[in-house]
């Protein structure tokens, strides 16, 4: 029976685990480096702001003396930091369990990635215009991203089964947390999430279903976490559905295809 009461008493020992947190200076992403740390893993915050890096590694270091943790710059704005960022994190460790790298000659490692409720609004991928350069709404870009998490990785698993590799591709979705991303909203978007803000649940408990995919021994691959309350809004993690258009085979594919292109990087192993 799945556990729907998981919480981060069930993350079992990390010792000897790597992994690699995006956005780790503040909100979901500290809390998950914060709990992964504090079970033994060794944390490399990746992160933009390398002085806030600092800031959040010295705050998980006070609350669990002896925690493993490092940083490496990242702007996820810009292929070459992303470039520069995998190959500092190559040259550092011979092995990572967690999110990018050196993954695949892992046995059980994992890439998790981060969607959210949104993906079901303006949930479509408009092909002709991927870079948003005809027109820019940003609760639009930011819904059709986090669709494309979702495509991404069900492609991905989809790839990496075919490939029999150990490495498997999940996602998580926090729910409504209280973190600063509101801040990043327009006016309209930005009142509605200051009220709802007492509705939300905490950072802490908004990685969970992050920290359930990276950890949980009993999750597979192609998996979608997220909080088991009403309306996936707030609660304990548990395994949740996405949209129909997620699970679009072609769309997933070409998604894929188009990022290659764009991104010049292709992954070693094929469709």
């Amino acid at each position: 029976m799945s556990n729907n009461r998981w919480t981060t008493a069930d993350i079992g020992d990390q010792s000897g685990r790597v992994a690699v947190v995006t956005g780790a200076n503040s909100g979901l992403g500290l809390e998950t480096a914060r709990a992964l740390a504090h079970r033994g893993a060794t944390v490399v915050l990746a992160v933009r702001n390398v002085g806030k890096g600092q800031a959040a590694a010295d705050d998980i270091t006070a609350g669990g003396p002896g925690a493993k943790v490092g940083l490496q710059e990242l702007d996820l704005a810009s292929l070459a930091s992303v470039r520069t960022a995998a190959d500092e994190l190559r040259a550092k460790f011979d092995r990572i369990d967690l999110l990018i790298d050196r993954l695949l000659p892992v046995a059980g490692s994992r890439i998790v990635s981060v969607s959210s409720v949104a993906h079901r609004v303006w949930s479509r991928i408009n092909f002709n215009d991927l870079q948003a350069e005809k027109g820019y709404n940003r609760v639009a870009a930011y819904g059709r991203s986090k669709l494309a998490n979702l495509l991404f990785t069900y492609e991905l698993q989809r790839r990496l089964g075919q490939a029999g590799a150990g490495t498997k591709a999940l996602a998580a979705h926090p729910g409504v947390s209280n973190t600063e991303l509101g801040r990043h909203l327009p006016p309209g978007p930005r009142q509605f999430a200051e009220m709802a803000r007492p509705m939300g649940q905490s950072a802490a408990s908004g990685a969970l279903p992050t920290l359930r995919a990276a950890t949980d021994p009993a999750a597979t691959g192609g998996q979608y976490y997220g909080p088991g309350g009403f309306m996936e809004l707030e609660g304990r993690p548990v395994l949740v559905r996405s949209s129909a258009r997620s699970h679009e085979a072609e769309t997933q594919k070409k998604l894929w295809a188009a990022s290659e292109q764009l991104t010049g990087v292709t992954f070693p192993f094929g469709a």
